[in-house]
């Protein structure tokens, strides 16, 4: 007799190729976007640094440009942890408050505030920042009041100071905390929290046994996607800051666009995405959310 179906076995054949075909394009991206650039950095970080970029650098796996650039530049290398660790705090403490609002007590008014929680996306990253500098400027609102309440000085000053480069790292990366807060608090079943209530947790209490266990992986996913682009980020600092406040960032950009020294500024990449990379793999499993992974 003539069969006229698909066997199972031809059924299954077709749908375990039809996963790797569909997993062509994502791959390919990651070649020419991810590995392919992951490895010439690797190389330029190894290559000698005696060289030009006129005659060429040579490959002589210099490991020693590693420990070179770690003694010129850890000042900036540990100011840009400092920075970026002080401005995920605060976002964390701002958009929990915010995240926790809108998921609670916003009511039909919830797409709106999440709405204007993103709305800065629809402006430039440096458009944002350089109104950060306006703000902040000698003569402006923010410095004349803080000169009334005697909290600065006469001659005192925000721009070109850390204050500054942190409240602009808030400003700019406030949203990517928010957004992961957002989901994982939403997700809370309020019932929870009325148990808690009935059986005679106070608020505080309430908060911390139910409400926080329960939002901790948005903890982790927005506290992660702040701080690593913090800790990078460069443009802050660079309108905001002064040499003083110099982030890795800068270094490196310094070190790739006028400096031409290839080998350290690759070096000095590497060690910072390494450093964070540890960085990252230690909190995630002491916080024992080990499956955002």
């Amino acid at each position: 007799m003539k069969l006229t179906t698909a066997t199972p076995v031809a059924k299954a054949e077709r749908t375990g190729w039809t996963g790797y075909i569909l997993m062509v394009p994502g791959v390919i991206w990651l070649l020419l976007f991810f590995v392919i650039p992951f490895y010439s950095l690797v190389a330029t970080s190894l290559y000698d640094p005696n060289g030009s970029t006129y005659a060429g650098y040579q490959m002589t796996w210099a490991f020693g440009n590693y420990p070179d650039a770690l003694a010129k530049y850890w000042q900036p290398l540990v100011r840009s942890l400092v920075y970026g660790g002080v401005a995920t705090f605060i976002c964390l403490l701002l958009g929990y408050v915010l995240a926790y609002s809108i998921a609670f007590k916003a009511g039909r008014w919830k797409n709106l505030m999440l709405v204007l929680v993103i709305a800065p996306f629809f402006t430039s990253f440096l458009v944002r920042t350089l109104s950060w500098k306006l703000l902040l400027r000698d003569d402006g609102f923010f410095v004349n009041f803080l000169q009334f309440l005697h909290i600065l000085g006469p001659d005192g000053r925000l721009l070109a100071t850390p204050v500054a480069v942190v409240a602009g790292l808030v400003y700019n990366f406030l949203p990517f905390m928010v957004l992961p807060l957002f989901a994982s608090i939403d997700k809370i079943d309020h019932r929870l929290i009325e148990a808690a209530s009935d059986l005679y947790a106070s608020p505080i209490r309430g908060f911390f046994k139910v409400t926080w266990p329960l939002s901790l992986p948005g903890v982790v996913s927005g506290t992660l996607l702040t701080f690593i682009p913090a800790a990078g980020d460069y443009i802050n600092a660079q309108l905001l800051g002064s040499p003083q406040q110099r982030m890795v960032g800068n270094v490196i950009q310094n070190l790739f666009t006028d400096a031409n020294d290839y080998p350290a500024a690759a070096a000095l990449s590497m060690m910072l995405m390494l450093l964070i990379l540890v960085m990252v793999l230690f909190y995630v499993r002491r916080s024992g959310t080990e499956d955002l992974l």
